[in-house]
């Protein structure tokens, strides 16, 4: 029987009192561009001077900065000393206006989200409500942000009783209680082992820490003392980034503030819009290759067409390999974003405001259960490790279109290297404390090839600047692992007319601990995760290589000449008797460490920018000096002459060997109708465990041949736990020796 229209109305009114669950609203999670314009913000735009805003600006910006600093000096958890935070001011809508300029670029467009949930939400709601004094915090990245290891807090800001703004800090935190300590479980096969999953929070009324909310959040993590001491530092920053608001209040008038929040974002939008309505309509192509999930070897790739048209650009990821139901190799939408407004605000445009509206003008189109938008229910918090090669694909095709651009901001920059290269830790320290989190040589990333010079060795996080690697000393005095060895290691580099920066090797090892253990959460150890641009090579592979079975601490003491400072003399030469040497993928799930172990990783290399005959042959000579590259990459790869003893460039020579190799290169080289029939196969071979598209980018493969399903109708993968594959192996082998 039909409803009458006030049973409809009873129904309807059911519903909306009646939500069992508030879980991250799609509106809010897809929406990255700005929201309208309010009433309010556009009557204070027309009675503000242009004069004003800039002042204001400059001391809004000044403030992001001052907190930023305070958070660096003040915070406990390894990341806020190195940098890895951001400070930010929102307008009441909710949109990122103005960011600190130093800190993590991946976080301008990812803070935003929590704040309109919290907005959105809470304000209204008579058991939460928002009022003057209140804090609130997060870490799901599901309502917004990267991983769960990044913590929040957002501070409304009133005026006369009405919300006019939000204050806002982020910190990767680390150790948050996950199934793995750190802050970023490889391991977890669900959500429910990523740790710490709070959704927006009231954390403190009357600008008071709430003791209960704060008991129950230390009672879940390794390390209480950190998590009790940033709560407090983070609450006192966006505190000062209160009082700094209404200092410009009182001296410039509450109008002022406003307009120059909306203002900026308007601002930078029209400035996008005009700088790319510059470049030269076309499509570009790139994509990344994973080489696998951190727990298994497959091969994943990642799709991305980049159209410009007009004032605007389409990224477009049809292509992308589906999602992974029980690994935390995904990475969700709003991380797709940052990845996005990094790889402008860092490579592209670095002279602009770090806000929301840098991508307003652009548009996303992604599969759901892609990797890179992956489901509520799908575990991402290692999205790192696929979604920083994206970006390399991202930095890749945006160089393309910057090549012929009339009007640069920067250099063009080959890709910079991507990976997560370093270790993460946990166990009981020398002091006899419960620790667990993740090390600063992540942000030892080096740089690509420029146009006009050589990548930056060792750098920072491809995803922020002026990010610090700390000092191991300081380290060392409250964690029992020590760097034994931090150096660069030669021929590490990304070859070209100008090279790719060089990353350092790192021999790490533990000492006077009962319990402690490392994992590494990194990929590149079978297929390369940086290309090379306009003719210039990417970067190697890499492995995790140990030597376990020996204590050195013991050798340096007894027989010091037995060490080697190297990863390629320590596992070519084996100078430790009865020592087990062995390489793996650099994806190791948390392993106990027995004491004087080694454990060894490489940052990686910049790519290449240009040809490599290209090079100067006194910048080959100088790398080769100063030992970073072999006489083999002299002589072979770049193809110069000199004497080994002196030196001395002998240029004659070295223009015919040059010449010649460029001849010889038309006698290696095949018409592309040839190079198509010899590689190009209609499906992957049936060996290849392939995720994603093979030729048709609407045809997406889930690891052979058989398994295939549509771009727009993604399902999720589901792996066996690797212990119960290999389990499996070994009884069959028992199996076969009984039968025998």
């Amino acid at each position: 029987m039909e409803r009458t229209q006030r049973e409809k109305e009873l129904v309807e009114k059911f519903l909306q009192d009646t939500t069992y669950f508030r879980a991250p609203d799609p509106k809010i999670i897809y929406n990255h561009c700005l929201e309208p314009i309010t009433e309010r913000e556009a009557a204070a735009i027309q009675t503000v001077s242009n004069n004003t805003i800039s002042l204001v600006r400059s001391k809004l910006q000044a403030a992001a900065a001052e907190t930023c600093e305070m958070l660096k000096q003040t915070g406990a958890a390894p990341g806020a000393k190195w940098g890895d935070l951001i400070t930010a001011i929102y307008t009441e809508s909710g949109d990122l206006s103005i960011a600190s300029s130093q800190g993590i670029v991946l976080f301008s467009t990812t803070a935003q989200y929590a704040v309109k949930f919290t907005r959105q939400y809470w304000v209204d709601d008579p058991s939460v409500g928002v009022y003057p004094g209140d804090a609130f915090m997060h870490n799901d990245a599901r309502y917004g942000g990267v991983h769960n290891a990044d913590h929040s807090m957002m501070l409304p800001i009133f005026h006369d009783g009405q919300l006019i703004a939000w204050a806002g800090v982020v910190v990767h935190e680390g150790e948050n209680g996950a199934v793995e300590p750190g802050g970023v479980p490889s391991l977890a096969e669900s959500k429910f082992m990523e740790g710490l999953m709070i959704s927006p929070i009231k954390i403190a009324e009357n600008y008071t820490l709430k003791n209960d909310i704060v008991t129950f959040l230390q009672n879940s993590v390794r390390e209480p003392k950190l998590l009790l001491q940033d709560l407090k530092v983070r609450l006192t920053a966006t505190i000062r980034l209160q009082q700094r608001i209404e200092e410009a209040i009182n001296e410039f008038g509450v109008d002022a503030v406003v307009a120059t929040m909306r203002k900026t974002l308007d601002d930078s939008d029209r400035e996008v819009r005009r700088r790319v309505s510059q470049w030269q309509d076309g499509t570009v192509r790139s994509m990344v290759v994973l080489d696998g999930t951190l727990r298994e070897n497959v091969l994943c790739k990642g799709e991305l067409e980049i159209t410009k048209k007009g004032d605007t650009l389409h990224f477009d990821l049809t292509g992308t390999s589906p999602e992974f139901a029980n690994r935390a190799f995904n990475a969700n939408y709003i991380s797709l974003i940052g990845a996005f407004s990094s790889a402008f605000l860092f490579y592209v445009w670095p002279d602009l405001p770090r806000n929301q509206a840098v991508l307003n003008s652009m548009k996303v189109t992604v599969g759901q259960r892609s990797l890179y938008n992956c489901s509520y229910e799908t575990p991402s918090a290692q999205c790192m490790a696929s979604g920083f090669p994206f970006l390399m694909a991202i930095q890749h095709g945006l160089a393309k279109f910057l090549y012929s651009a009339e009007e640069r901001y920067t250099q063009i920059m080959a890709p910079m290297y991507d990976m997560i290269t370093t270790f993460l830790y946990g166990g009981v320290t020398q002091n006899g404390e419960i620790v667990g989190n993740i090390a600063a040589d992540l942000n030892a990333m080096p740089s690509g090839g420029r146009e006009q010079m050589d990548g930056e060795h060792a750098l920072t996080i491809s995803v922020g600047a002026m990010a610090d690697q700390g000092e191991q000393e300081l380290f060392e005095e409250d964690l029992p692992w020590m760097h034994l060895s931090r150096r660069l290691l030669q021929d590490n580099q990304g070859f070209g007319k100008h090279r790719g920066g060089s990353g350092y090797q790192m021999i790490v090892a533990v000492k006077d601990t009962p319990f402690f253990g490392l994992m590494s959460t990194t990929i590149g150890s079978k297929f390369p995760t940086v290309t090379g641009l306009f003719g210039g090579y990417g970067c190697p592979t890499y492995p995790l290589a140990k030597v376990k079975g020996v204590n050195v601490f013991t050798i340096m003491q007894e027989n010091p000449d037995l060490f080697s400072f190297t990863i390629e003399e320590i596992m070519n030469q084996r100078p430790f008797e009865g020592a087990t040497y062995s390489t793996h993928h650099r994806g190791m799930g948390f392993e106990v460490v027995q004491e004087g172990e080694l454990y060894m990783l490489t940052q990686g290399t910049g790519g290449g920018y240009g040809d490599v005959l290209d090079r100067d042959p006194g910048m080959v000579l100088k790398d080769l000096e100063e030992g970073i590259i072999s006489d083999y990459v002299a002589q072979s790869i770049y193809h110069v002459v000199y004497d080994p003893a002196t030196f001395a460039l002998d240029m004659d020579a070295t223009r015919e060997k040059r010449k010649q190799e460029r001849e010889n290169r038309k006698q290696r080289g095949t018409s592309y109708s040839e190079f198509l029939e010899k590689w190009v196969t209609p499906e992957p071979p049936a060996h290849l465990p392939w995720y994603g598209s093979w030729g048709d980018k609407h045809v997406i493969y889930a690891g052979s041949p058989e398994n295939k399903m549509a771009s727009d109708n993604l399902q999720s993968v589901y792996l066996p736990d690797p212990k119960d594959v290999r389990i499996a192996q070994l009884e069959d082998q028992l199996k076969q020796a009984v039968n025998k």
